[in-house]
């Protein structure tokens, strides 16, 4: 398990990111969370100092270099290395082609496939000093099979499992793994929020016959956070109920 380790998660204020800040912490990380949203991040970190985590709050745009340097800096000058990376960060702008707005295009690519270079590209620097990391990338069930009125949002999915895969072979010689999870539908504020019978409709399609929770996905970016997972790299991980196999 992860204990001891320095885990930077981007979009970590709610939501999966949040609960892969908890469950990592309860492996014994020590935190670097990271968002937009200051108010939310700090009680994020307040709450894991209550529980004796070691944790510190970044507030920063993950599409902007100089943020997610200074992000790295915070996290090595408060605790000295980078140990895992949890590109998480992300955002939609659901449409049908015809009427997608290039604005709408270009703000989902930018932080749901850019920003996860921006920061890869800042943590490998330290990972490769170090001779260690692992690197984990939160994919998406639409990036694998596509769906109607999110051309952005499963494009930008689809080249974070390229990157998964591309940056894998490169950082393997410095004992850097690199994998994604690829969440199904999950049970989230928003989903919360929608009539019974929409929840329904959406659990009738998946063979587990219900929609996956945010634990779910943390406890898959734990595994591959650890130690046991040392011969894995290059991997997605669906976590989806049997949704898309």
């Amino acid at each position: 398990m992860p204990k001891g380790k320095v885990a930077v998660i981007t979009g970590a204020s709610r939501g999966i990111g949040k609960s892969i800040a908890f469950a990592l912490a309860a492996q014994g990380a020590k935190i670097v969370a990271v968002d937009l949203d200051s108010e939310a991040t700090d009680d994020v970190v307040k709450e894991l100092l209550a529980k004796g985590t070691s944790a510190v709050a970044v507030v920063g745009n993950v599409t902007l270099t100089e943020d997610v340097e200074k992000m790295i800096e915070i996290a090595t000058g408060t605790f000295g290395r980078v140990d895992i990376l949890v590109n998480n960060a992300g955002i939609t702008r659901d449409g049908l082609i015809m009427r997608m707005k290039d604005e709408d295009w270009d703000a989902v690519m930018n932080v749901n496939l850019k920003g996860s270079f921006v920061c890869t590209r800042a943590a490998f620097k330290v990972m490769s000093k170090q001779r260690y990391g692992r690197i984990i990338n939160i994919a998406s069930v639409v990036g694998q099979m596509g769906n109607a009125g999110q051309a952005n949002y499963c494009a930008s999915k689809a080249g974070l499992i390229g990157l998964t895969k591309s940056n894998a072979r490169e950082m393997a010689k410095r004992n850097i793994t690199v994998n994604a999870v690829a969440p199904g539908f999950i049970s989230t504020a928003m989903t919360d929020a929608m009539p019974e019978k929409a929840r329904e409709e959406l659990a009738s399609q998946i063979p587990l016959g219900r929609l996956g929770s945010v634990e779910d996905i943390a406890n898959a970016v734990v595994f591959l956070s650890s130690e046991s997972s040392g011969y894995i790299t290059g991997h997605v991980l669906s976590v989806n109920g049997g949704m898309y196999m």
